[in-house]
């Protein structure tokens, strides 16, 4: 059983930045596919971004030119770089991971962006 611990969130004022990371205790080289997900108060938890094993990055339109997710395996961990932060980025954000037989999720890190 994989663990996966977010850190990284925050307070932050509008156009700052914030980076998040996704650590796994154990080898995330058999995932197929890592993301991010964030669900604000009263919303639907939504797709962010994704990166395949090979490096292959994925995002949602509204963060697109200014989040930017990558994973190093050689120490299990999977970043969000998040810039030009919105009060509408604010959010609970989640670490997903998937292989072929699991998907696992993190307990969440709150990222709050306000003046």
């Amino acid at each position: 059983q994989v663990q996966l611990v977010e850190s990284g969130g925050g307070l932050v004022q509008p156009g700052g930045s914030l980076r998040l990371s996704c650590a796994a205790s154990g080898s995330i080289f058999s995932f197929s596919i890592m993301g991010w997900y964030r669900q604000a108060p009263g919303k639907e938890r939504e797709y962010v971004a994704s990166v395949g094993a090979g490096g292959a990055a994925y995002n949602t339109e509204s963060v697109k030119g200014r989040f930017t997710i990558a994973r190093d395996n050689a120490k299990n961990t999977m970043y969000l770089q998040m810039n030009s932060l919105k009060p509408e980025d604010a959010a609970v954000y989640y670490c997903n991971a998937r292989n072929a037989r699991n998907t696992y999720w993190g307990q969440g890190t709150q990222v709050t962006v306000s003046s």
